[in-house]
């Protein structure tokens, strides 16, 4: 019998573009590449040059901290390019595809036959361990270490998210094969967080196998820091691991077939786009593939923003060389706020969405919006409102830990909470903040600081 906790701190931000579902599989992409931006921490050394050819599961860079991560090809093919940026910083490896897909052979095995030192030499050998994400930090978890338990959230509330249910159609045996497999890897619990619309048959073959909670409530309820911190917060000294939905079907994957197949449905959103809907593609592939007449027609001087991920947290990218991130579940594209509203504020604006009563949109609570990038006004000094407090659904005080962090003092962001949060749990924040303080970057600062200082 699975636990319900409900929320009631949060925010829904109902926009337009609710990707349809409809499956639809994306051509071949021109170009897929890997970002060693893309993975917090990570200082690349290159395994290849350019000219090589590459299998999906080949290794193209290791982390010079911890030489047993590897990164590996999500596709086969040449690698075409080597992006390098200022101090000759790598940005990115460029491979074009093959026509026939080429794997490198891995041994397929059950879940039951594994030891924790053999997934875990096989996960690092495929390259799919940087999945394996660290709290506190949310950093790529260090293969040496056991967790406590490790969090997986069974659903997305972000704006215009995808639906796991739909996702997990067809994929769902080996999201269920990741899962068990993963068990191996504490000898604490696995927690599978689900919404309480959540209805896939494959959640429901897992009882027994993993400890199941529902939560209800608005968005960020989908955050796995958050699902941690109501079912069981991190304390000072304790590691806990996470995994997302789509790590798990690959691992799965791996497991049955022994090939690194790391194609995935993602979808695609947002108020810009004709017709919204779900794509197959492969991991790392250039957005290009699934954006060729899917934006709909721009008025003279108007322009939009893609974004790889959702619009409080995801990346922008180009909208014709930029590439879809490893981690992104799906690929927004809303207008760009590239235009000024003289004395915007002063209007009734009823096509605009506010957290407060400023404007008179909150007599319509269920109708969408098509918002775009507009700041809606400039940065000033940090202003204490209590705004934080209301779309923050945990026991701690935003505003005091990001003023801690802006000071630089250690005991304090200990003291509240640093170790429970990452960017995405605050992304809320830094959306209703009526000061524009870039919240997200204060706290990946203030998380970087905590790694030199104590470890």
């Amino acid at each position: 019998m699975s636990k319900v906790i409900h929320l009631k701190k949060g925010l829904d931000i109902n926009l337009q573009g609710v990707a349809e579902k409809i499956l639809t599989a994306a051509p071949l992409a021109q170009e897929y590449a890997l970002t060693p931006d893309d993975y917090i921490g990570v200082i690349p050394k290159l395994l290849v040059k350019v000219d090589d050819a590459v299998k999906a599961g080949t290794p193209l860079f290791f982390d010079k901290k911890h030489p047993e991560v590897l990164f590996t090809s999500p596709i086969s093919g040449v690698v075409t390019a080597i992006n390098r940026g200022e101090k000759r910083k790598i940005l990115n490896i460029v491979i074009r595809p093959s026509e026939e897909r080429e794997y490198e052979e891995f041994n397929p095995s059950k879940p039951e036959e594994l030891t924790a030192e053999s997934l875990k030499e096989l996960m690092l050998k495929s390259g799919l361990w940087p999945f394996v994400i660290q709290r506190p930090y949310g950093i790529i978890a260090d293969p040496k270490d056991t967790p406590r338990d490790i969090f997986v959230s069974g659903f997305d509330s972000a704006p215009l998210a995808a639906d796991f249910d739909f996702i997990l159609q067809n994929t769902g045996d080996d999201f269920a094969i990741g899962i068990e497999a993963i068990k191996k890897l504490t000898t604490g619990k696995v927690y599978l967080g689900l919404s309480d619309e959540s209805h896939s048959k494959v959640f429901s073959k897992l009882e027994g196998v993993v400890e199941e909670n529902t939560f209800t409530g608005p968005h960020p309820a989908g955050n796995v820091g958050v699902q941690i911190h109501h079912i069981a917060p991190i304390n000072k000294g304790e590691v806990v691991w996470t995994m997302d939905v789509y790590s798990l079907i690959f691992l799965g994957r791996l497991l049955r077939t022994g090939k690194l197949d790391m194609s995935k449905v993602i979808a695609l959103a947002g108020s810009c786009v004709e017709k919204p809907r779900y794509y197959r593609i492969i991991s790392g592939a250039r957005v290009d593939s699934i954006l060729e007449n899917a934006i709909k027609p721009l008025k003279e001087g108007q322009s939009v923003r893609v974004i790889s991920g959702n619009v409080l947290t995801g990346k922008k990218i180009d909208k014709e060389t930029g590439f879809i991130t490893n981690y992104a579940n799906m690929v927004t594209v809303i207008p760009e706020g590239d235009h000024y509203e003289m004395l915007g504020w002063i209007a009734p604006r009823l096509g605009k969405f506010s957290m407060s009563r400023t404007y008179f949109s909150w007599l319509t609570p269920k109708k969408s919006y098509n918002l775009d990038t507009n700041l809606n006004g400039g940065r000033r000094a940090l202003v204490m409102s209590g705004e934080y407090e209301k779309v923050l659904p945990m026991d701690i005080y935003p505003v005091y830990l990001v003023k801690a962090i802006l000071a630089g003092d250690i005991d304090k962001m200990e003291n509240l909470g640093i170790y429970e949060v990452i960017e995405e749990d605050l992304a809320l924040c830094e959306f209703v903040c009526t000061s524009k303080t870039e919240v997200q970057k204060i706290v990946r600062d203030g998380i970087t600081q905590m790694i030199k200082e104590l470890n």
